[in-house]
């Protein structure tokens, strides 16, 4: 067949051909032209087809090989500064050393520090890939398929379609595949993800003018295409391409691997170039005033070669992916999928907090309340629920909550045999403009009747009568009234009101449209009970404690909206409605939106809207949506928040996933965003003010000292242990207090905390200097291993203490202990700096032990420096306002 070679060819063009033959088939022949029937493909032939077409994926980024990740691991600006360094090493040491003077040991060190650096990385960003894999596992995306000749559709994974799969599609669905329409009803497919037009588009079975030769295939009426979502009506259509085949395929291909950046990365590589920044202008100056000092240019050059691998925060890409992927698989544990990692972040930054209100403020069980006529009485209030029932029965589209609680309680009245009476003869499926649905419906004496259910100010719009007490009566403004005011005394009770109107001996031998939703006679009212979870009060108590306001962004009614939140404790002094949106200008909606906690009977473009403005106010919002009008405000959040249960549409758009649709989950998924920010912030802030404390120190030392204060090794060795010695942050815990406010991202601080924080561990490294100058009388060359072993334990010590000193604002270890892990590790890394100049590998890299009455001195030198560093820390705070 001409459309199985079309399929297998190869290469990066799009195949417009396929496409255009696919549209132009016959509906008589479309199904042998595709080699399928009405009923799908055996099991046989889907085999069959799996082999030649592969899964239904298109290109995105795989799962990377272990060997590929661990190069990748190596690209990293730090690292890059450590192996150009080592490359020096080796050149200057080895190379052009005489065989005698060769010196290995700098390059072994600091290639163990590269190795370790890339090993730590490579097997946290590892572990985060297979554990991200593995929760993405969990959140399946299906498609409703015709198979081996039934007659009902059963649901697959899509990644199993094959070309030839004859697939139904709703109102909520996404496109799984490139498909050929054949049988449609009211289908509107939004394919703004393609082509990035906002309004939805009509498809049918057949295409409109000369569309099958001209104009790009998009347009093409009855081919809808991978990626798109369908809004409303339904259809069955036949597959005829899947994965890296289909026309979005063609366009991932180009834009795999790209991706922009977010806050926080551009945060990260801010804090990372600041650092260099730093390294760049200090290792010249040291190499110039060594060289100025000693006259020994080489050792000078050597030594500032030494400075820059201390100065260099290998361990930052570490830290980062280390905390973020610990945070993800916390959070999975409870409950939570993290699409993708810095969502955490996000997370934990979000002040305001956007839900709809269906499933998360309420118990998302909807029962059927009462039925009553249209003038409010319940005499023979039944004739209103069997019309409801056959719209709600009859419908092919997506049946939502408060139609599964009709036929619930149909079944329950066992009334269900009242549809073998009728006979359905066509369908208006709903949609979010018209906000109803119809059916139409003919019972066996021939009498043809609409049945429409829907939101009762719309259901109005298209009343021209009332029954009530056995007779059809004009709608009167005074009608009219009476229905508003019958809802809305529902609605203050906690009720969702639909209205049901019906029109009877209807033209027949047509197709049925919106435009027949006229003339109509309403019979009646529906009213629904969603009752308020529980967990959803004590939940936004406890969010709006964190510092998260919860605003609600329902497209229900108002008076509904309303009832539900106040029984939650959102305050509902201040509301606004789609309608009085629509009448707002961008300026004066934007100075409502914070403060208006609920918002009702919104669009989904108003949602969105919303939010964008939320966010121009220097907010982090995140949005909290389960349903096909909620994927444009999942986009435009912070962070994208959505469940298993919900649309694929939905679930697509999100970056968070909740395997239970609570806030009590997302509580927990908050403080675990704020934790993993806190912990990252503790690596950078105690980096950047070591770092700059140890430029200090250096560049005293190397003025005014008769030889270096340490050996180029000394310098890497207790880098080394330094940052082994933070290894264990991720784990740390956090202040109570510092987990009650939202965290952003914000490098202004930073520079500040380094000039104040730094300089004080200077202080105390001069202090040992004089010491070791004056007590110890290492003021010669002769003595400078003594002085350099001296500075080299207090250096290391100083530095693994600062950990603790910055790690929180209280007073450490009396009023915030750290994690015993950094506790455990930090002391682990102090005793062996103590002993390693009392050992034969001190020996070695040149430092020699230090007499007893050292020590004392080492603890006042030490203490002073936590004093200091703690008073330093409390006029910080005050003066600032912050710390982490």
């Amino acid at each position: 067949m001409i459309w199985r070679k079309h399929n297998r060819r190869e290469g990066t063009a799009f195949n417009t051909e396929k496409v255009f033959l696919a549209a132009t088939q016959p509906l008589k022949t479309v199904y042998a032209y595709f080699q399928t029937s009405c009923r799908g493909l055996t099991d046989e032939e889907i085999k069959e087809r799996q082999k030649e077409y592969g899964q239904n994926e298109i290109v995105h980024e795989q799962a990377q090989k272990a060997v590929v990740m661990f190069c990748k691991a190596f690209i990293n600006p730090f690292i890059g500064v450590l192996m150009a360094l080592a490359i020096v090493s080796l050149v200057i040491d080895v190379w052009m050393a005489a065989p005698e003077e060769r010196e290995w040991t700098s390059v072994v060190v600091i290639s163990t520090m590269v190795l370790l650096s890339v090993v730590l990385r490579f097997s946290q960003e590892w572990k985060s890939s297979r554990a991200s894999d593995a929760l993405k596992k969990m959140v399946k995306n299906t498609a409703s398929v015709y198979r081996n000749g039934r007659e009902e559709s059963e649901e697959v994974n899509i990644t199993e379609l094959v070309p030839g799969d004859v697939v139904y599609l709703a109102a909520g669905d996404m496109v799984p595949a490139d498909v050929r329409v054949v049988e449609s009803k009211d289908l509107f497919v939004s394919q703004s993800a393609l082509t990035g037009e906002s309004d939805a588009v009509e498809k049918s079975t057949v295409i409109s003018g000369n569309k099958h030769r001209s104009g790009s295939v998009v347009e093409l009426d009855n081919i809808c295409f991978m990626g798109s979502n369908v809004v409303s009506g339904s259809a069955i259509a036949v597959v005829f391409a899947t994965g890296k085949n289909t026309y979005l395929g063609t366009i991932a291909k180009s834009i795999v691997g790209v991706r922009a950046q977010t806050a926080f990365d551009k945060g990260i590589s801010n804090v990372s170039f600041l650092l260099i920044r730093f390294m760049l202008v200090m290792v010249p100056f040291v190499f110039l005033v060594n060289g100025v000092t000693k006259e020994d240019w080489f050792e000078a050059f050597i030594f500032a070669i030494s400075v820059a691998v201390g100065l260099t925060p290998e361990m930052l890409p570490m830290i980062v992916t280390a905390n973020l992927s610990k945070g993800a698989v916390v959070m999975a544990r409870k409950k939570t999928i993290v699409k993708n990692l810095n969502a955490i972040q996000n997370f934990g930054a979000m002040n305001i907090l956007c839900t709809d209100k269906t499933g998360t403020l309420t118990r998302d069980q909807i029962v059927l309340e009462k039925y009553i006529n249209s003038d409010g009485s319940s005499d023979d209030r039944k004739r209103v629920l069997r019309h409801a029932f056959f719209n709600s029965y009859f419908q092919t589209g997506l049946k939502n909550l408060m139609d599964r609680a009709i036929l619930s309680h149909v079944k329950e009245l066992q009334m269900e045999y009242l549809k073998d009476n009728y006979m359905k003869i066509d369908e208006i499926p709903f949609d979010f403009t018209r906000r109803r649905m119809s059916v139409v419906v003919e019972d066996r004496l021939g009498k043809c009747q609409i049945i429409t259910k829907g939101a009762v100010e719309e259901m109005l719009d298209i009343c021209a009568f009332a029954e009530f007490d056995g007779e059809v009566h004009r709608m009167t403004d005074e009608l009219r009234a009476k229905a508003y005011a019958i809802s809305e005394r529902m609605n203050r009770e906690g009720m969702r009101v639909l209205a049901v109107a019906q029109k009877s001996w209807i033209e027949k031998g047509r197709e049925f449209g919106v435009d027949d939703e006229a003339e109509m006679v309403l019979i009646g009212y529906l009213a629904f009970l969603d009752p308020p979870k529980p967990s959803a009060a004590s939940a936004i108590k406890q969010l709006h404690e964190h510092g998260v306001e919860v605003k609600v962004l329902s497209g229900d009614n108002e008076a509904v909206v309303k009832t539900i939140c106040r029984q939650v404790g959102v305050d509902t002094t201040r509301t606004l409605t789609g309608q009085e949106i629509e009448r707002m200008t961008d300026g004066e909606l934007k100075g409502m939106v914070g403060e208006v906690t609920v918002f009702a009977k919104l669009t989904p473009m108003q949602k969105t809207r919303i939010i964008t403005l939320l966010q121009e106010q220097d907010n982090t919002v995140g949005f909290l949506g389960d349903g096909i009008n909620d994927a444009s405000a999942l986009r435009q959040s912070d962070v994208g928040i959505s469940v298993d249960t919900a649309v694929d549409i939905a679930k697509e758009s999100a970056d968070i996933i909740l395997l239970e649709k609570d806030l009590m989950v997302l509580e927990d998924g908050v403080i675990e965003g704020r934790k993993t920010f806190g912990n990252i912030m503790k690596y950078i802030k105690m980096t950047a003010s070591s770092n700059f404390g140890n430029m200090f120190s250096v560049l005293g030392a190397s003025a005014f000292l008769p030889f270096l204060p340490m050996l180029p090794i000394h310098l890497l060795v207790q880098n080394l242990l330094y940052d082994v010695s933070q290894i264990t942050i991720p784990f740390d815990r956090l202040d109570a207090e510092y987990l009650q406010k939202p965290r952003r991202w914000d490098a202004s601080d930073l520079s500040r905390f380094m000039i104040y924080i730094g300089p004080i561990s200077s202080i105390f490294d001069i202090a040992t200097y004089l010491v070791m100058w004056y007590v110890f009388k290492c003021n010669s060359p002769e003595h400078q291993a003594l002085f350099q072993s001296g500075w080299f334990i207090e250096g290391l010590l100083s530095q693994t203490l600062i950990v603790h000193m910055i790690r929180t604002r209280k007073i450490p270890f009396i009023q915030s202990t750290a994690s015993w892990p950094v506790v455990g590790l930090t002391l682990l890394i102090m005793v062996v700096g103590i002993i390693l100049p009392f050992s034969n590998v001190g020996a070695a890299i040149g430092l020699v032990p230090l007499p007893w009455s050292y020590f004392p001195w080492l603890v006042v030198i030490l203490l002073s420096y936590c004093v200091l560093t703690q008073v330093i820390k409390q006029w910080y705070i005050k003066r600032f306002t912050r710390w982490l």
